[in-house]
Parts: C-alpha cells; sequence; structure tokens
C-alpha cells in the first residue's frame, strides 16, 4: 500500500480527552454523534463526538454488577445493551436518561454482543407492520406506574410504565446475539425474549455477527486444548429457519416480548404495593405497639397518659389519614395496574394461543398450545387472587375506621374536649369492626418475625404481599358463600378446565411467582426447538495464540513507499467497501502510528484466487494469499502523540474513536471532511502525556490466567482486541 505525504488529511480531530480508568468497551450509536464506554471501574459512559463531551454516566449498582464485558446499540439507537460478567446480567439501558428499564439472568457470563436489525422485506411483513397496534383498539393504556414510596435504592424505583413499554421499539424484527465461554450463544428478540438458544459451539466467542437476512451467525471463537495452543477459528451457522419463518417468527416474537414487558409491568406494580404496605407498617410500628403493650395490661391512668402526651388527638388524626391513604394506593394499584395488565396478559397469551393452533405456519417454530393453555390459566389465577386481595382491602379499611374513629372519640373525651354529635353514635357493627381491628392487628399470637429478621405485623392485608411459600396466616373466610358451595355440589364444574384455579391458602405473590414459571415454560419451548434446528456449516482455523503471540483480529502488513514497514494493531469494518485500520512501525523505525482507510474494493477484485486448503490454519498458508498492491491517497492520517492500539468506527455517522495502548487517552475524528486547520497544529497536553508520562502495557499473553496490568489494562485490552464491544452496529 502506498501513501502520498503531500496530500491533506481527510480525516478532521474533533474532540481529545485522557479518562480517569481504563477503558473496557467502545459502541457507537447506529443513529447519532454519541459513543458509549466502559470502564474498570464499572461505570459506563455516554460521549458526543463534539469536543468528546459527557452526556451522561452511570455508576456501577450492586444490584447490577460492577465487571462490564461487551456493549451494543439497539439499532433505532434509543436503547444501549451492556453486559456484567460478575452477575452474570444482560443490562437494558435508556440512551436518553440513562436509567435501566430491564435486565436479564444467564447461566454465563457474555463476552461478545451483536445488535441487528431485520432488512428483508415482504407484502405478508408490511402487513403485519402496519396492523400490529390493533392491540390499543382493543385493550386501554395502561397506566402510569407512581414514583417509588421508599428512598431505598432500588434499580427500578423512579421507573414509569411508558419507559418500560417503550422497550418494545419498533415493529420491525431486531435480535440481540450473546456469545460468552463454554460455546454459550443465545439470541434475543427486541433484546428481550429468548427466541434461540444455540448449542454445540466451540470455544470461547470473541464475537458473532448475524446477517440481516438471518440465513447466517458468523463467530470468532477461541478453542482451548490441553496439548496445544489456544486456537482461533471462524463458525458460520446456518439459522435457516428464521429466514425460512421470518413472518411467523417476527409474529411470534412480537407477542412474546409484549409479554415479557407486562410480566415487568405486573412486577413493578406489585413492588409499589409493598413499599405502600411498608409504610403502613412503619406508621402502626411507631404509633400504636407501645398502645398494644400498654393496653393489654391495664386501661387506667398509665393507658390515659400515654394517649394524651404520646399520642395525642392531632397525632391520632394524622396518624388514621396517613394509614388510609396507604390503603387507597394499594387498592388503586389493583385496580388500575394488576388488573389492566392482567387483562393485556390474557389478550396477548390468547392470541398466541391462536397462532399455535395454526399448525402448518406455527408447529415448526415449536409453539405448543397445552402450554400456552396452562400460561392462560395461571393469568387467570393471579387475576382472582388480586380481586379477591380488593374484597380483604374494602373490609380491613371499613375495620380501620371504625377503630380511629372510636379511639379518636374516646381521647376526645379524656381531654373534656366537645365530642361532635356524628362521632358519638356507634352501632353494633362499628363495635364488632372494632373487635376485628384489634384481634387483627394486635394480637401477640400475629407478631411474626420475618427471614431477615425485621418486625412484621400480620395483617390480613400484608399477608398477602409477603413473598414467601407458607400459607396465609388469616385466609378469606368461605363459609356461606354460594358460588364455592354450588362448584363443590357439581360434579362436572369443580373440575372444568373452563374454571381458573383460586389457590385460597396462598399469598399474591405466590400465586404471581407460579404464574411467571408457568409463562416462562410456555416462552422456553421456541427457543429450543430453534436452537437445534442451527447447524454448523463452516468451520475454518484461523491461527493459534502462543504466549509470546499477541491476539490480533488478522495480520496485515502495510508497505509504504518510505519502505517503512507498518503491521496492523486493530481493523474493523467502516462500511461494506472500506476497512479501517491503526497502523504501528516496526520496532526499528522511529515513526508513530497511523489511522488509515483501506478501500477493499480493488482488493477484491484480484485475479489470482486462494485456495484455502480446510485441514491447514490460515496462518500455514499465509504464503499462498495473494498480494495486492492499494492507493491510500489522502485516507490516511499520522496519530502524532499518541500511542494508538484500538479504533471504533460507524460508517453510517462517518465517524471514528481512537483508543491508546494505556487505554486512557482517546482521540476522535469526523472521517469524511477535509481538515480546514492546519495539518501541523499542536497536541494537547494531555496528548502529549500519554507518550511521555503513561507507559504502554505490555504483549497480552494467549493464556487467560495471565496477570493482570495495573488498573485493569490485561482484562481491558483483552477484550478490545477480540472485538467484542467495537463492531460495527
Amino acid at each position: 500500500t502506498k501513501r502520498f505525504p503531500t496530500k491533506m488529511p481527510a480525516f478532521r480531530q474533533v474532540g481529545e480527552k485522557q479518562l480517569p480508568n481504563p477503558v473496557l468497551c467502545m459502541a457507537w450509536s447506529p443513529k447519532r454523534d454519541l459513543i458509549a464506554l466502559a470502564n474498570t471501574a464499572g461505570e459506563l459512559l455516554l460521549h458526543r463526538l463534539a469536543n468528546f463531551q459527557r452526556v451522561w454516566s452511570l455508576p456501577p449498582n450492586e444490584n447490577t454488577g460492577k465487571e462490564i464485558t461487551a456493549l451494543a446499540w439497539r439499532p433505532d439507537g434509543k436503547i444501549l445493551a451492556f453486559s456484567l460478567g460478575d452477575t452474570k446480567l444482560v443490562v437494558l439501558c435508556d440512551a436518553e436518561k440513562a436509567e435501566i428499564l430491564h435486565l436479564f439472568p444467564l447461566e454465563n457470563p457474555v463476552s461478545c454482543m451483536h445488535w441487528m436489525e431485520v432488512l428483508e422485506e415482504s407484502s405478508v411483513l408490511n402487513s403485519f407492520y402496519t396492523s400490529e397496534d390493533e392491540s390499543n383498539l382493543f385493550l386501554p393504556k395502561l397506566p402510569t406506574l407512581p414514583k417509588s414510596y421508599s428512598t431505598t435504592s432500588k434499580i427500578f424505583s423512579e421507573e414509569k410504565s411508558d419507559e418500560i413499554l417503550n422497550l418494545l421499539g419498533e415493529v420491525r424484527l431486531n435480535i440481540l446475539v450473546l456469545g460468552g465461554g463454554s460455546g454459550f450463544v443465545e439470541l434475543y428478540a427486541y433484546g428481550m425474549y429468548k427466541i434461540a438458544t444455540l448449542p454445540g459451539v466451540p470455544g470461547t466467542c470473541s464475537s458473532l455477527c448475524l446477517s440481516s437476512d438471518l440465513k447466517s451467525l458468523s463467530i470468532i471463537t477461541e478453542i482451548r486444548s490441553a496439548d496445544n495452543d489456544p486456537e482461533i477459528c471462524y463458525i458460520q451457522l446456518d439459522t435457516g429457519l428464521l429466514s425460512d419463518c421470518l413472518p411467523e417468527v417476527t409474529r411470534m416474537a412480537r407477542k412474546f416480548t409484549h409479554i415479557s414487558t407486562l410480566l415487568q409491568y405486573l412486577r413493578l406494580s406489585l413492588t409499589c404495593m409493598c413499599e405502600a404496605w411498608e409504610d403502613i407498617l412503619m406508621q402502626m410500628d411507631l404509633r400504636l405497639t407501645k398502645f398494644v403493650q400498654v393496653s393489654g395490661h391495664c386501661l387506667g391512668p398509665e393507658l390515659q397518659a400515654l394517649l394524651m402526651n404520646q399520642l395525642t388527638v392531632k397525632g391520632l388524626k394524622k396518624l388514621g389519614q396517613s394509614i388510609e391513604t396507604s390503603y387507597s394506593s394499594i387498592q388503586k394499584l389493583v385496580i388500575s395496574h394488576l388488573q389492566s395488565g392482567s387483562e393485556a396478559l390474557l389478550y396477548h397469551l390468547s392470541e398466541v394461543k391462536g397462532m399455535s393452533l395454526w399448525k402448518q405456519k406455527f408447529q415448526p417454530l415449536g409453539l405448543d398450545s397445552a402450554a400456552i393453555e396452562d400460561a392462560i390459566t395461571a393469568v387467570g389465577s393471579f387475576t382472582l387472587k388480586a380481586n379477591e386481595l380488593l374484597q380483604v382491602i374494602d373490609k380491613s379499611m371499613k375495620n380501620f375506621k371504625a377503630f380511629f374513629r372510636w379511639l379518636y372519640v374516646a381521647m376526645l373525651r379524656m381531654s373534656e374536649e366537645h365530642v361532635p354529635p356524628e362521632l358519638n353514635k356507634m352501632t353494633q357493627k362499628d363495635i364488632a369492626f372494632v373487635a376485628d381491628f384489634l384481634s387483627e392487628h394486635f394480637s401477640e399470637n400475629e407478631e411474626l418475625f420475618d427471614r431477615k429478621g425485621k418486625y412484621f405485623n400480620v395483617e390480613r392485608v400484608g399477608q398477602y404481599l409477603k413473598d414467601e411459600d407458607e400459607d396465609l396466616v388469616s385466609p378469606p373466610n368461605t363459609k356461606g358463600n354460594q358460588w364455592l358451595k354450588f362448584l363443590q355440589e357439581s360434579t362436572h364444574l369443580k373440575e372444568s378446565p373452563l374454571l381458573f384455579p383460586s389457590y385460597s391458602q396462598k399469598s399474591l405473590h405466590f400465586v404471581k411467582r407460579m404464574m411467571e414459571g408457568v409463562i416462562e415454560l410456555c416462552l422456553q419451548k421456541p427457543a429450543e426447538v430453534i436452537g437445534k434446528s442451527v447447524k454448523q456449516a463452516v468451520c475454518l482455523p484461523l491461527y493459534t495464540v502462543s504466549e509470546n503471540t499477541p491476539r490480533t483480529i488478522f495480520l496485515l502488513h502495510v508497505c509504504f513507499s518510505s519502505d517503512c514497514v507498518y503491521s496492523c494493531q486493530d481493523a474493523r469494518f467502516y462500511d461494506d467497501e472500506t476497512l479501517t485500520v491503526v497502523l504501528r512501525a516496526s520496532e526499528e523505525e522511529n515513526r508513530g502510528r497511523v489511522l488509515a482507510q483501506l478501500p477493499l474494493g480493488s482488493a477484491l477484485s484480484c485475479e489470482e484466487e486462494f485456495n484455502w486448503d480446510p485441514s491447514l490454519r490460515l496462518d500455514q498458508q499465509s504464503g499462498a494469499i495473494p498480494v495486492k498492491g492499494l492507493v491510500l491517497e489522502n485516507q490516511w492520517r499520522d496519530l502524532e502523540n499518541m500511542k494508538a492500539q484500538f479504533v471504533a468506527v460507524n460508517g453510517i455517522r462517518k465517524v471514528a474513536c481512537v483508543l491508546s495502548s494505556n487505554l486512557r487517552h482517546v482521540r476522535v475524528y469526523e472521517m469524511d471532511v477535509e481538515d480546514e486547520e492546519d495539518e501541523e497544529r499542536p497536541e494537547s497536553q494531555n496528548a502529549s502525556s500519554d507518550q511521555d508520562g503513561l507507559e504502554e502495557t505490555p504483549a497480552i499473553r494467549g493464556e487467560a490466567e495471565g496477570g493482570e496490568t495495573e488498573g485493569g489494562g490485561q482484562r481491558a485490552k483483552e477484550q478490545l482486541e477480540s472485538g467484542e464491544a467495537l463492531e460495527l452496529s
């Protein structure tokens, strides 16, 4: 390859920065001039192209993890996915607000990810794209979730339903592909629903790419053995079932993603209910526990002093209003959120059941109508339990109001204040409500400790919100229920599949977990069937990694007209016709590093053909690979005062980010513009300090158990060299 140094460089530097922590992964947004970075401190950072200005940072979270291993953008640029090695989680983050919208656990840590969009067009798909929102005609819009009641650092404490539902994104199918060690490869439709688990992939994935027509999945994997050095291989998998059944796959995946989103909505609704109940408990524990202790032993001056001096008339009234508000909040959440979410779940599951009965189209994908019917039944049971809770709340509120009215009147009399006539009347039913409230809240036999050792007063509403397997302490009284009596006496209806089981002895949390488990089984079958249909089409060994050989994607020797030989540090596809490379001169040459654009068109038009011998590795056949001369013209730039090592590019946005070998110094470039400034402009002090004050990290050893460089540099460098976070979306 020849270059012409008299030409003005085509790349314009628009930003540069020294970062405090080594960078693990880099990924450009596919739609905007934004780049995401993950560092060794566990932070996720978003920067703009202009001046490399930071937009936001997401600090490490004890609920998610601290070891980010890979990044990928959703094709529309609205969601950023990242994986965590220490917790084996994949997290979906809102790119606008730096908020975690969804996360899911995996069996293995992720080493690489790729998020692609299907570009295939057909009349069937287009009709589905336009009609997909028909559910909006039949289902009401789900209400927005309230802000968290508590101030604890929960992941979703400020979550809103609109943001959760925005996880669905566009109707056009997109798939998040995850790869890791021990042959772990999984595909997630819309980044949420696991549509395939691929068995039999050897080694540890270091890079992967699913074709836009869904016909093939390409993987670069590292295969280790006890006797030989690790071997880097290229594997191509045939994913023809996804391609052949694309309309059916899109419909099924879209429905299952709706279902996954609704389950998340129900979880958050239940979390809000639990927090409202904890607020009730806290108020009662603080104000009324002493009342119970004293009133249980005497009704004389000590109790009177407690009521008048500690509780006070004003304090009692405020307490009553606070607890009543919390009860009302739980009641509203059941009616507006749990019931609405359950109805939407039933709707989408019923549509999936209809798909499963169209066996010609959907049976090859593994849709099982019996499993879907079980899921529908489980959602029905959850709805019944939510309705049961509503009745319990209604009864508890009546008891609560009667008790506080009685206590309020008693305190007014003790303070010799005027008692309003409307409060002075108390019926026999009111007295029964007061008795129920006292026995319900303050019986010493019902004061239990939960598993965390925290005091928990078992009340009829609270027991429904406990996330435990035990039966309800105070199940609803069904004596005299005519409907239940009729069912028990009817031999035909008692075991009818048309009726949802009620699980009268279990809590709402228990029924919710049971429902999630049944739906999960329903979702698993297609992933297994599609995964088993995938076959290996090609397996080509590329090269081995010895202890003294640094890991590189490939070896590229470039000889400029000055007879200086360069080797390739990193390479990325800028677009279908161009390769962006970082080049390094040989040790003997006193030269800097170069960022260059290599046109592939002329190279691929080489007349001489290379016949690959599959019995040999590619590096064993390097002498037979044809050599082609290219002219760079102005498609290169010297990277002065920078030991450049890695590059991330986005050909759609025409941008590149170069990272130094110490993993802290970055520069960003606009690639297809003429630099209006003087080519010899001075570099910043930050740039020179990269070379003067920071030593280059040593070469990476092939063995995974090699020691880390300072600041996590070794692990970061291995990740960047494997290419998992630098792929062009």
